[in-house]
This record gives structure tokens, sequence and C-alpha cells, in this order.
């Protein structure tokens, strides 16, 4: 079968998506693209140094992420001047969806090189559409302000939207989430996921106070999408 395949394209930037938890999430072509690409800019080297490992993949990591990503960026594309291929990948999921990755796209597309997306597993899709909430018009957002007036602000300026909203949040901050939520979407109903893919994967619908109760019944670990539905949305359970 992978005589049939085409070569990868030199002075090209690959984006790779990876697993957001279960290792399966990886694509056939996600793993053909890592064995032949020339080097590969990964947001933390040990964390995607073991992911390749698992795969049986050996290749040069290239240390790329928030704060190095104008030098790393200038590096990348004179990599690609060199006819090199180039793959970016994440910790998790799709680069550049909250994650590390827009700038060299932008910085690779002005220089003149081909940029090509390697979809696959996304936590903001995983998430919306097993959600129960509308999917036709939504709205991502990415994360909050970590800082509550910020925070309360942004949500204020989203209550116009029509469609469902889409967030990430960490477990250390959901709790804060969910009281700006219950102040500002009261009635709105409310889906958390999260461990999305893994082993104790869990959605929890409701509004906003009653899923406050839960999580401070309860410790609720791993990184959450929580998604906001339009008003008068309503799931049966």
């Amino acid at each position: 079968m992978d005589a049939a395949l085409p070569p990868l394209t030199a002075s090209t930037l690959y984006l790779v998506a990876t697993p957001i938890g279960n290792l399966e999430d990886i694509t056939l072509r996600a793993l053909r693209v890592l064995r032949e690409c020339d080097v590969v800019a990964a947001e933390d080297t040990r964390h995607s140094g073991r992911l390749l490992k698992y795969f049986g993949i050996s290749k040069p990591l290239l240390s790329y992420f928030q704060f190095n990503e104008a030098r790393r960026s200038e590096e990348i594309i004179e990599r690609l001047r060199r006819g090199e291929k180039v793959a970016l990948i994440t910790d998790a999921g799709s680069p550049g969806i909250s994650d590390p990755g827009e700038r060299v796209v932008k910085a690779a597309i002005a220089a003149g090189f081909r940029v090509e997306s390697v979809s696959g597993a996304c936590a903001l899709v995983a998430a919306l559409t097993a959600s129960g909430l509308p999917t036709d018009e939504f709205h991502f957002i990415g994360f909050l302000p970590h800082k509550s007036g910020q925070r309360r602000n942004k949500l204020e300026s989203l209550k116009s939207f029509d469609g469902t909203l889409v967030l990430y949040e960490s477990p250390y901050r959901i709790e804060k989430l969910l009281v700006g939520l219950s102040e500002v979407f009261p009635e709105r109903q409310v889906v958390l996921a999260r461990e999305l893919t893994k082993k104790f994967e869990e959605f929890l619908r409701g509004k906003p106070a009653a899923l406050l109760e839960i999580a401070r019944k309860r410790s609720l670990k791993g990184e959450f999408v929580v998604m906001v539905g339009p008003q008068g949305t309503n799931i049966e359970h």
C-alpha cells in the first residue's frame, strides 16, 4: 500500500494532529508523515519523544512552544528553504488550536512555502459532536482570561451570540468558570467534557449551578471542553 502513496513534498510544513488521550487517535497518514519527515518541531520534546518511541519512530526533535515561537519560526523557515520536510506537532490534538503553530504557519505562507494539514484528533470537535448541543453554528473561544474581571467581561460579551459557545479550561479553574457561567448564563444548558478518548471520558450536562455543585463535591480531573448552549436549548438525559 505504501508504494502507491506519493512521497512527502520538499519544503513543506506538515501540521500533524496527535492523540488527545487514546493512542489509537493517531492516523495512518500522521504516522507516515512522522516517519518520512526530516525533523519534528514539538511543543514538548520529552512528551513527543515518548509518543514517537511508542510508534517506533526516531526523528530529530526541535523544541517549539509559546515563548520561543519567534526564534524557532525563523529556524523552521530556514529548514524549509533548504528543502526539508518539517512536521509540527503539539502535546495533543491539532496544532494551532489553542496550541503553538499559528505563528509559524503565517511565517511559512509569507515566505512562499507550502503548508499541509494532516488532520486528526481535536478536542473541540470530539466534544462538540457528542455534546447534544447545536452544532450548526458555534463560536470557539479557546481559553478565557485568567483574571476574574477580564473573564467576566469576556463572558458578558458573548451573551448575544445565538449558537453554541465552546471553550477550553483546566481542572484548576473549572470551579471559577462555573461560578462565572452561573452568573452570566444561569439558565443555559452547559456540557462539560473531560478526559476525552481516555478510559474515564465523561460528559456532564446541566445548568451551571448544578454542575458547580458537582464540581465542588467531586475532584474533576483532566482538561475540559466547556460548551454553553444557545438560549432555549434543552438536552434530554
